[in-house]
């Protein structure tokens, strides 16, 4: 929630910027948690006030015995002055798990809550709302499901004046809508598509960021390519998500991180990606890439990466889709583009050095033309010092280098000359079975297309590196044949082609290593 509004420190006198930067901390570890263990996220907006110590943690009140609940309940039926007050204490204590699942047991309690959220008086409203949005926050379904009877009035209530109202109830919508499919049941036919499409033209940021976050919560649903996505991309949505994105260095950077991950879930259903690119989808991407690598100062603005993440995603599937770069029209300015975003990330936030090798990697699998421009730019030096980033950066690094392998002789000659032999030789001793396999088969390329690498490989210990292979089982059959194969005369190979099909990766369908962490 890094554009919403600042209303002052909380009482360790924490500064926003200060608190804003822990939000996007913790959003990130959200992103992280959801990609890698299917886990949902939820967000949840609360006063700045109510944000915690000076170590960011949040002072979370204790269970309320069954009869406080009551009288609180009371308390805001009674219509006293101070029904504010009880709504308030009301809402402090339905931040304990234990409290909101007496609450939501005792008779009437929602009826009360959801009479109150369509009070005439703002205030009152207003207080309802946050209630309810604590309990939207829990984690147990059975809550998400009591606070159905308030999703019709959510959805009226996003037409509303206040900013921050609208913005409480689409953070709201979000979290029930990700959990609970009776949740989804029961809005679907209330029209939440058509409702969340009038807010999208909103001139507010806030309202803008709060909508990205429902939808993407939204698709994300298992029921979304067949129920969800249809309905999207018979609105307006997907041409305002794509024109927000690409303008998100220029308006705000919240928002356009969030429709960016709408467009990465769309295009991962397999179901729109060709009403996306008949948008125009990819070289408007692809611009925004650009002008997001001609922006890149030495201090890099904060959660810029949460922009750059999910962009590099969505170019790298709508590649998958289109089966080959002609709409990218074979620029090489996005080479260059990617390896200065691969620079400018790479101390802070390692975790994009996985991404943009993604996006290369599927460049590179079936064109030419991209695998001839890293090499005319020079770029192969930068790439292969990226080999000890990491694993996961070594296997896509190497998985790049054979798509360029692959195209043939010169292209070997090139990598040869550019010095990959002394860089690759390292990553055969590496533990990682999957590096090293992918090791093997850029070495089957090399001595394939181009056999005056063989001696050289030779006199730099490469036999014997081989050798070391063979007592590991899945490696020992690739290290054998191209043991026989430097083992013979330069030029009278007849090794067969052991190396798998090089092809394009979806996010959606990892190959075999875990994706790279936010």
């Amino acid at each position: 929630m890094w554009g919403r509004r600042r209303r002052g420190a909380g009482p360790s006198g924490c500064g926003a910027e200060e608190l804003r930067a822990r939000r996007r901390e913790r959003e990130a570890a959200l992103r992280r948690a959801r990609r890698q263990e299917q886990l949902v996220s939820k967000r949840l907006l609360r006063e700045d006030a109510e944000e915690g110590g000076r170590d960011g943690a949040r002072t979370v009140p204790g269970p309320l015995p069954e009869g406080e609940i009551l009288e609180l309940l009371r308390g805001v039926q009674r219509g006293s002055e101070d029904r504010r007050g009880s709504l308030r204490r009301l809402r402090w204590a339905l931040q304990n798990r234990e409290t909101q699942q007496k609450f939501v047991r005792l008779e009437g309690s929602i009826r009360t809550l959801v009479g109150l959220f369509t009070s005439s008086q703002a205030d009152v409203q207003m207080e309802a709302a946050r209630g309810l949005h604590e309990l939207s926050h829990s984690s147990d379904p059975a809550v998400a499901e009591a606070c159905l009877p308030v999703t019709s009035y959510l959805l009226t209530y996003l037409s509303g004046h206040s900013v921050e109202f609208t913005e409480l109830c689409l953070y709201t919508l979000g979290n029930l809508v990700v959990e609970s499919e009776a949740v989804r049941k029961q809005l679907l036919p209330q029209g939440i598509v058509p409702v969340l499409a009038s807010c999208i033209q909103s001139p507010h940021e806030a309202v803008l960021e709060g909508l990205g976050y429902a939808l993407s919560q939204l698709l994300q649903a298992k029921e979304a390519p067949t129920e969800i996505i249809p309905l999207v991309l018979d609105s307006v949505l997907p041409q305002h998500m794509l024109r927000l994105v690409c303008s998100g260095l220029k308006a705000g950077t919240g928002a356009a991180v969030e429709f960016a991950w709408c467009l990465h879930y769309i295009i991962c259903s397999h179901t729109a990606s060709v009403a996306l690119l008949s948008l125009g989808a990819l070289p408007a991407l692809a611009s925004l890439l650009l002008d997001l690598a001609s922006e890149l100062p030495q201090d890099l603005p904060e959660g810029l990466e949460l922009l750059v993440c999910p962009v590099l995603r969505c170019l790298g599937n709508l590649l998958v889709e289109e089966t080959g770069s002609e709409g990218l029209t074979r620029d090489q300015r996005l080479l260059i583009a990617l390896f200065l975003i691969l620079q400018g990330f790479l101390q802070q936030h390692p975790f994009i050095v996985q991404e943009s090798l993604w996006l290369l990697n599927n460049l590179t699998a079936d064109d030419p033309f991209f695998c001839s421009a890293l090499l005319s730019l020079d770029l192969l030096p930068a790439l292969l010092q990226l080999l000890p980033c990491s694993q996961m950066a070594c296997v896509l690094v190497l998985t790049v280098l054979c798509n360029v392998a692959a195209k043939g002789p010169a292209y070997c000659q090139q990598l040869h000359q550019g010095g990959t032999l002394p860089l690759l030789l390292p990553t055969l001793a590496l533990p990682d079975p999957g590096a090293v396999g992918q090791g093997l088969e850029l070495l089957h390329l090399l001595f394939l297309h181009w056999p005056e690498a063989v001696p050289d490989f030779v006199r730099q210990g490469g036999h014997q590196a081989l050798e070391q292979l063979q007592s590991t089982p899945e490696l020992q059959e690739r290290a054998q044949a191209l043991l026989d194969m430097v083992g013979q005369p330069q030029g009278a190979s007849t090794f067969s082609p052991c190396m798998a099909t090089l092809s394009t990766f979806s996010w959606d369908t990892p190959p075999p290593f875990p994706p790279p962490a936010l």
